[in-house]
């Protein structure tokens, strides 16, 4: 089994997806007799224990697919069951019950292998949300686990019959869909390639219109003036094989010699890469790196399109392989001796003009969609710079005010002290004539004071009191006298 997933592994480009349906479809063609070659020297059989060199299938699981294989082959009961259950029953998840009986061994390494496959995973949805700016968010892993089909995420711990099932059905689905999926894509690269030419076209004036318009007529011409293309899969593309890159009389063409010749890893198949590689001197004829008129993303779609051909042709039991029997099969056949022209892709334009049509309709309804974000974009960016300007300016007004509150603070005007009343205590200044009392002098020159207070009647002193004040400038009435001082004016009133 190991040296079938070297072969797979082999087969696998770093741009290919689904190789464990290949790999189960490979290990149950193990059991049809291959007929080969002794002359041809063999591999010695110790390097069929080498591990196989890591190769990217593109599957995001692919390390997790590779771990799973390596251990379910070690177990005899499963790689029995697998030799002999029939493609179809495979598809329907008939092998992924035999999980069951698989020993206790591997079974226990295989949970092992899902909880790290799970807490990767988890890793990976934790690191996307932080990248989004949700690091702050809750992440509902379950939620966000179903996205991943290969495995069943309601159960993180153990590897049961239902996450061999689905890794089954994930792989074959991955493998079913390649093909549609790479001719989208390059359908897509030559209209967008088209939709280019003529929008640079709308920036030249009509001399240089002209001119452009007819350059690229004349490096049509010159791609599609090429020697003709051999069917490919033929007598006569192998024979030109045989001839050409083996240096071999075609006269002496043997299919199975052939076969065995170019079965580059010896295992008795003819896997994708190895069939594209047949096709190297066909590609010559049409397609040349170092020609303006010649496009290499072309030449790999006309490479894909042979291969895809000569599989549809001759791979009978649909697993994505010619073993040798179906190699021999097919060179006996009227389209291997006798074949149509093979028409290539200058002669199929790769999309409809509907489908150009409706491409140019969803670029310019993206072009509006992006001109419509750029509008808001920039309406948001004026209002934001419009706040903050009144930000600013609020910033600057209350800078101004703690200022000010500062300025107060360090001026700290003085004002006449305040008078604190003591049983018959009187103020050191009289608030009327600036006159100091008797009982002060007396107090001053270490004197009781006189027992009898003359008093003065506001009746008495009120208009020299007036005159006498605004002389001085003071404060004529209580309500001149700074705060504070309305007390002691009060006091004065009331002394006996």
């Amino acid at each position: 089994m190991r040296s079938t997933i070297h072969k797979t592994m082999c087969w696998s480009r770093a741009r290919h997806t689904g190789w464990l349906l290949l790999l189960v479809q490979l290990l149950c063609s193990e059991a049809v007799p291959i007929s080969m070659d002794k002359t041809k020297v063999q591999e010695p059989e110790k390097k069929t224990e080498e591990p196989p060199a890591s190769v990217d299938t593109g599957l995001h699981y692919d390390r997790y697919l590779r771990e799973v294989i390596d251990f379910l082959e070690k177990d005899q009961h499963f790689r029995e069951k697998l030799h002999n259950t029939d493609m179809e029953d495979i598809k329907q998840g008939k092998l992924a019950k035999e999980l069951d009986f698989v020993s206790h061994h591997v079974r226990t390494k295989l949970d092992e292998l899902k909880r790290q496959e799970v807490s990767r995973l988890r890793t990976l949805i934790k690191a996307k949300q932080d990248l989004e700016g949700g690091n702050d968010m809750a992440v509902d892993h379950q939620v966000l686990l179903k996205q991943f089909e290969y495995l069943n995420h309601m159960n993180p711990h153990t590897f049961e019959v239902d996450d061999l099932d689905r890794l089954i059905k994930s792989a074959t689905k991955d493998l079913e869909n390649y093909d549609k999926e790479r001719h989208e894509d390059f359908k897509k690269y030559e209209m967008t390639k088209e939709h280019d030419r003529k929008e640079h076209l709308k920036t030249l004036d009509e001399d240089e219109r002209k001119k452009e318009e007819e350059h690229f007529e004349e490096m049509k011409k010159k791609h599609a003036d090429h020697p003709k293309v051999n069917h490919p899969g033929s007598q006569n593309q192998l024979k030109e094989v045989w001839e050409e890159a083996d240096g071999l009389d075609p006269e002496d063409f043997d299919p199975k010699t052939f076969f065995n010749l170019h079965d580059a890893n010896g295992d008795g198949f003819f896997d994708e890469q190895e069939l594209e590689a047949l096709f190297t001197k066909e590609l010559e004829k049409i397609y040349d790196p170092t020609n303006e008129e010649d496009d290499m993303v072309e030449m790999e779609e006309e490479r894909l399109r042979m291969r895809e051909h000569v599989m549809n042709e001759v791979d009978s039991n649909k697993d994505r392989l010619v073993s040798l029997d179906e190699f021999l099969v097919a060179t006996k056949k009227k389209e291997f001796l006798e074949p149509d022209s093979w028409e290539t892709l200058e002669q199929n334009q790769a999309y409809t003009d509907e489908e150009m049509r409706e491409f140019e309709e969803h670029l310019e309804q993206q072009e509006q969609d992006l001109n419509q974000k750029a509008v808001d974009l920039q309406k948001q960016r004026e209002e934001l710079e419009r706040q903050q300007e009144q930000l600013n300016a609020q910033k600057v007004e209350l800078q101004q005010a703690v200022e000010h509150m500062e300025k107060l603070k360090t001026q700290n005007v003085e004002l006449p002290p305040e008078v604190h009343v003591e049983g018959n205590g009187i103020p050191e200044m009289h608030a009327f004539d600036n006159q100091l009392h008797p009982e002060q002098v007396a107090q001053q020159q270490g004197h009781e004071p006189a027992p009898q207070v003359q008093h003065y009647t506001p009746q008495e002193h009120h208009e020299p009191q007036h005159q006498d004040l605004a002389q001085q400038g003071l404060p004529q009435t209580h309500q001149d006298l700074p705060p504070g001082h309305h007390e002691t004016a009060q006091v004065q009133h009331n002394l006996p």
